[in-house]
């Protein structure tokens, strides 16, 4: 294990079943968080990057059966922010020192190519670096974006085993997503994408192809959660994701993808108190503090028991300032692209 693990942060390169080795071996995690540390602060440093969460949409037109926001899910609060509310957002999150909004959202058709695109501008205006987590759309609107001034573009795989994405995506086609994932990269964003982790028939080996599966379109920026199920769903009473198995592979995302911009995923912090702390020391160097105001960041229910939904953005971004720091780490004043060429 030792020797895998060195190879992994000297060539940032294993084999399918090296990888899967690895994610399946809890007796390798504290020695991976350590050796993703130490890539993570030689190819990125020190600074954690904060990006502001706008969720400005609960309203979905898919109906993926992990995700409380569904279709189908007629127990949700739903609600849409209008363009001058998501702005003001954006305008609040500058004041808060935030060089990143990320505005993520249901797939809601009332915000059309066009509609969204004139957002864009408007938040680009604030000089904002801005990353977009809309869903599945076509090319072409991507490219409208794109031109509009959107910077990055998050899309989660979920996972690369296209009978299980099917199975829980229904309606939904993997090869489109891929289809999406590769217009993406041609347009020139920067791309991110990720994985669920724990859903129910997903492995070691599934997960050990989603790692290559990153590597193989040069992912930059890479996301990963536990599933926690939602009653709401027909994926309710499915065992949560393991939060040990999550946190390996976030440290071999790390040294396998050194480059690239991995988040302490909220989810994290669900499970395990001070959890995005622990995954910030396993190679993680980006979070993604709540920006959205009021009653809004319960209704976005995408799981139950999410922490800070009676927190106000000032609370959360002193919050994790202090975390941040109480870690020897600090806060990035950039906007945080990734950074290519040779380690530091």
């Amino acid at each position: 294990m030792e020797q895998l693990i060195e190879r992994a942060a000297r060539t940032h390169r294993l084999t399918e079943e090296e990888i899967t080795r690895l994610l399946a071996a809890p007796e390798a995690e504290e020695a991976l968080a350590r050796a993703a540390d130490a890539v993570r602060r030689r190819y990125v440093g020190d600074g954690v990057h904060l990006r502001g969460l706008i969720e400005f949409s609960n309203i979905c037109r898919q109906d993926c059966c992990y995700c409380g926001l569904r279709r189908e899910n007629a127990r949700v609060e739903r609600y849409r922010l209008d363009a001058d509310a998501i702005v003001a957002l954006a305008r609040k999150a500058k004041g808060y020192g935030y060089q990143t909004v990320v505005l993520q959202s249901g797939e809601d058709a009332h915000f059309t190519a066009e509609r969204l695109a004139a957002i864009v501008r408007r938040i680009k205006a604030l000089d904002l670096a801005v990353t977009l987590s809309v869903g599945e759309r076509s090319r072409e609107t991507y490219a409208l974006w794109r031109a509009a001034g959107a910077d990055r573009y998050l899309l989660r795989i979920e996972t690369t085993d296209a009978a299980l994405y099917e199975r829980y995506d229904p309606g939904m086609s993997h090869e489109n997503r891929l289809r999406c994932l590769r217009d993406l990269r041609a347009l020139g964003y920067e791309v991110g994408t990720g994985s669920l982790i724990g859903l129910p028939g997903q492995d070691a080996r599934s997960l050990a192809r989603d790692i290559l599966f990153y590597q193989e379109i040069d992912a930059d920026m890479v996301g990963i959660g536990p599933l926690i199920p939602n009653g709401d769903t027909p994926l309710g009473g499915a065992a949560p994701g393991d939060f040990h198995l999550t946190r390996r592979m976030v440290s071999l995302l790390r040294l396998l993808l050194p480059e690239a911009n991995i988040p302490a995923t909220t989810a994290m912090e669900t499970l395990v108190p001070h959890g995005r702390e622990l995954i910030l020391t396993s190679g993680a160097n980006v979070v993604m503090p709540n920006v959205t105001e009021g009653d809004y960041r319960r209704k976005y229910a995408l799981y139950p028991g999410k922490i800070c939904v009676a927190d106000t953005p000032a609370d959360c971004r002193a919050c994790m300032g202090g975390r941040i720091r109480a870690l020897g780490r600090y806060v990035a004043a950039d906007k945080g692209y990734r950074r290519h060429g040779a380690a530091r």
